[in-house]
């Protein structure tokens, strides 16, 4: 298609890192310690330090007919070029009439919860691979097609003060959006409910920072039982966000931070006007004994103007 012709901007995408990503941008003598992509008996998984982690590019499997989905590929060979090269994938782009792209990390997760794991052990090497993850992905990634690949930075949320560090660093550097996990209490963190985060809603505001909550990056989507079958899960897996969205669109802090925005990401929307429904009606007759103040708003006018959502196709 021509660029004329395009008016579509995909906010949730997925970009497979290069096996070098993380090796280029760490310090001359902490190469050692970087992320690295390493072949077992001919599948390649991503090791760090004393962790071998098989997510290449599991399930990246664009491209291929509809018949030949599953839980592959494992190696570079078995991917489109476009999933880990950004000249590819605006080709692909292109072709797909898609005019701009947000790109979810795969190997350092959604949110980064790879990096906030290691960090329960080992803080300083998740914050080194936290800033060369950003580096590739601005410079390199986003950088190699400007104004196409929009930059989705992630953050070391175990430490706030490298937090507000990383926020004002990528700040400079022109982005405006970071990946952000839809319930930070599954990953160890404190709850979005907890001062501890005050920081953060203040430099995004301040900075003009958009939250993005992909599903996946708190409570994993339940799974009814062993016998279900894989349909069942992923018919239900995008509305598993909605009791995270429960749980920001009754935070105590929007009316605080007026310009504040988060979205919830391939959370899909069908199911946003009964939660709407519900939550003005659980204000309506129980707000009286549960305190709970919006302002001169109902919870679904608050959740229009901070909350973005994403429809998936």
């Amino acid at each position: 298609m021509k660029m004329d012709d395009m008016i579509i901007v995909s906010v949730d995408d997925h970009v497979v890192e290069p096996p070098e990503t993380f090796i280029r941008h760490y310090p001359a003598d902490k190469k050692d310690r970087a992320p690295h992509v390493r072949s077992f008996d001919g599948s390649e998984h991503w090791v760090w330090t004393d962790t071998r982690h098989l997510r290449t590019g599991l399930n990246a499997v664009v491209g291929r007919d509809r018949s030949e989905y599953g839980m592959e590929p494992t190696s570079f060979t078995q991917m489109r070029k476009g999933c880990y090269d950004p000249k590819a994938r605006v080709e692909d782009m292109d072709v797909n009439g898609i005019l701009g792209s947000v790109n979810f990390p795969s190997f350092a997760g959604f949110a980064g919860g790879v990096m906030i794991g290691k960090a329960k052990k080992e803080p300083e090497d998740a914050l080194l691979a936290v800033r060369a993850y950003n580096d590739w992905h601005v410079h390199e990634w986003c950088g190699g097609a400007p104004g196409r690949l929009i930059p989705l930075a992630l953050l070391p949320l175990w430490d706030m003060a490298e937090t507000v560090a990383e926020l004002n660093r990528m700040a400079k550097l022109g982005v405006h959006a970071i990946a952000f996990p839809d319930n930070p209490t599954a990953g160890g963190l404190p709850s979005i409910h907890n001062s501890y985060w005050a920081p953060v809603w203040y430099a995004c505001s301040d900075l003009g920072m958009i939250l993005n909550c992909h599903i996946g990056t708190g409570v994993e989507p339940p799974h009814a039982s062993l016998e279900t079958p894989i349909d069942a899960w992923i018919t239900t897996m995008p509305m598993a966000i909605s009791n995270a969205a429960a749980d920001w669109l009754w935070a105590p802090f929007w009316k605080d931070y007026p310009s504040l925005r988060m979205v919830l990401s391939e959370g899909g929307i069908g199911w946003v006007p009964y939660l709407l429904e519900r939550a003005d009606h659980t204000f309506d007759c129980h707000h009286e004994w549960t305190f709970t103040d919006f302002g001169n708003e109902k919870p679904s006018e608050t959740f229009h103007r901070h909350i973005v959502t994403c429809f998936i196709d």
